[in-house]
């Protein structure tokens, strides 16, 4: 079942239906509290208690800037702990990564969490960006273990619809200009992904899932052997010179996308033998192609017809003895 939820700082103010938004099925709600090492949303106190008093699940956010973690951790506990939103039932607290000045922001999000949880004691917390900061800055496998959470903002109307993947990946902020019931504006607004519930995102509550578990790679045949991939390979030309098909080659080799493969990676191709097909590459000579197949020159020019052995031209095939 999705889960609705909203993001909210001093802009929403306090003049809330709180009522109102609980009765438009919104089940979680996560509030700005500190930003930096010294500002607090003057509106968190009476947020976090309205939506509280409606049984909205509710917990806090601090917006990182570059600098000083330790300060910026202990600002935000400090405040989460002055608003009881580090208690039993609380939403996870979240670190929101937007900044436009960070650099790498890899080693301050692992440097935050490690504090957070070594002086907070909670290990929980939630992790926030945008979709293009998780697909090319964010590096989450080097931080986000089972304690941590990812929630991704990507404005596309189309909730739990994400263009990033990840088994962390619990929440989807899909719009900044919602309308909820008792807002007298616009709202961020947020769903659970497909697997999460936001009973498994609060403190103390049900444990939030593992990740799920992985189909074993099917096995290639018991003849078929390794291939380092190199550049210009095409799936199509190595299943042609070894005799599958692109199809077999993508299936033994769990390849999602024929059509990108990579130079230097390894995979399982038929095991060599005669009747292979090879496309002749700059500076093969048939000597070398002879060594490397165990075959002679002879052989090879008798096979495909050659004339002259000491001229071979680069994009021909050759079919191997």
């Amino acid at each position: 079942m999705t889960d609705y939820g909203i993001d909210i700082s001093s802009w929403q103010g306090t003049t809330i239906d709180w009522p109102a938004v609980r009765g438009h099925n919104i089940s979680f709600c996560s509030v700005k509290v500190t930003e930096a090492t010294g500002y607090v949303n003057p509106a968190a106190t009476a947020q976090a208690n309205g939506a509280r008093g409606v049984g909205i699940a509710t917990g806090g956010y601090h917006y990182a800037h570059p600098g000083d973690i330790s300060g910026q951790v202990n600002h935000f506990i400090a405040q989460l702990n002055a608003r009881s939103l580090l208690g039993s039932g609380s939403l996870w607290p979240m670190l929101d990564m937007e900044h436009h000045t960070f650099g790498d922001p890899n080693g301050f999000i692992a440097e935050f969490i490690r504090l957070f949880r070594e002086r907070s004691g909670r290990r929980q917390i939630l992790i926030y960006a945008n979709q293009h900061w998780f697909t090319r800055r964010l590096r989450p496998n080097e931080w986000a273990d089972d304690a941590v959470a990812l929630w991704c903002a990507q404005y596309n109307g189309d909730p739990g619809r994400v263009d990033f993947a990840h088994p962390r990946l619990a929440l989807h902020q899909h719009s900044q200009e919602g309308t909820v019931h008792g807002f007298p504006g616009k709202v961020d607004r947020n769903v659970t992904m497909a697997g999460w519930s936001i009973g498994s995102l609060i403190l103390d509550g049900a444990p939030a899932p593992g990740p799920a578990p992985q189909p074993s790679p099917p096995s290639a045949p018991s003849d078929w052997v390794d291939y380092t991939i190199r550049w210009g390979d095409t799936l199509s030309g190595i299943a042609a010179r070894t005799g599958t098909s692109v199809g077999e080659l993508a299936r033994v080799n769990s390849i999602g996308d024929p059509d990108r493969i990579q130079a230097g990676a390894v995979i399982r191709v038929p095991a060599a033998g005669g009747g292979e097909r090879y496309q002749i590459r700059p500076g093969d000579t048939l000597s070398a192609l002879a060594v490397r197949w165990g075959t002679s020159v002879q052989a090879i020019a008798a096979r495909n017809g050659i004339a002259n052995p000491n001229y071979i031209r680069a994009g021909d095939w050759l079919t191997r003895p």
